[in-house]
């Protein structure tokens, strides 16, 4: 059997997720169908650095996956795309790893970006792929909000109820937030996240951004660890995986 790490991208819109469920079609489930036409037929297991729900994308996501075929790493890149066709998922790059590595357990940290279309006009182009909020934000006052979240903290307040996650202790090292023309965006990175974290903590900062809460009400929410308390889970079309990061530093070809 050959091993390999994969960088994937999806468009997350018309999937459950990345983890195979009963209810209809993941991404995983299109990952491990795909490589079954390397494996004798059988689908081998793909496993994550993290599990996108549904509606979340992917620019970078890291899949491993062990196959029968020996193959080099473009060609279990070209097949695994071709027999993924027409699913909006797409293997950017390939490379062998040694047996028994994970993607996620030996990543270092993750990053994502959060988009979200400030205007009164809804999105044609990026349907899909922002949260449209009409009532102007501050982005100024949410990332000064943002940066009295930064740190390692008990995060209970942002995490949701069906988090699995044995501890919420967990280091947050970015959370910036920009204006770009008619977008607000949010970027969050750490070596991991809880479950809704991010998503969590959008739609807290959103409050400040509309003028709801002071600058100062996202951290009293972290040290209340209340989740009742935070502000509403921010729709997953605006979430994207941008990257995961290993040390040493994976050499995509």
């Amino acid at each position: 059997m050959s091993a390999f790490a994969l960088l994937v991208e999806y468009d997350g819109a018309p999937f459950v997720g990345w983890q195979r469920q009963s209810t209809g079609l993941s991404i995983q489930q299109v990952i491990e169908e795909a490589a079954a036409h390397l494996n004798g037929g059988e689908p081998p297991l793909a496993t994550a650095a993290g599990r996108t729900d549904a509606g979340v994308h992917a620019e970078a996501q890291v899949v491993q996956v062990e196959i029968g075929a020996d193959l080099p790493a473009d060609r279990v890149r070209d097949a695994l795309n071709f027999h993924a066709r027409p699913h909006p998922v797409v293997v950017r790059s390939a490379i062998a790893v040694a047996p028994g590595w994970s993607p996620r357990f030996d990543a270092t940290g993750r990053a994502y970006r959060y988009r979200i279309l400030n205007r009164r006009a809804r999105p044609a182009l990026d349907f899909g792929r922002v949260w449209h909020v009409q009532r102007p934000l501050d982005a100024g006052a949410m990332h000064r909000a943002a940066q009295g979240l930064l740190g390692r903290h008990d995060f209970s307040a942002y995490r949701a109820a069906s988090c699995q996650a044995k501890s919420p202790l967990r280091t947050l090292d970015r959370l910036d937030v920009a204006r770009l023309a008619d977008e607000v965006v949010i970027v969050a990175e750490a070596r991991s996240f809880l479950h809704h974290q991010v998503r969590n903590l959008v739609g807290t900062l959103a409050e400040v951004g509309m003028g709801r809460r002071p600058e100062t009400w996202p951290r009293a929410v972290l040290d209340g660890r209340d989740r009742a308390r935070a502000g509403q889970t921010a729709p997953p079309e605006g979430l994207t995986l941008t990257a995961v990061r290993y040390d040493p530093p994976i050499d995509w070809v």
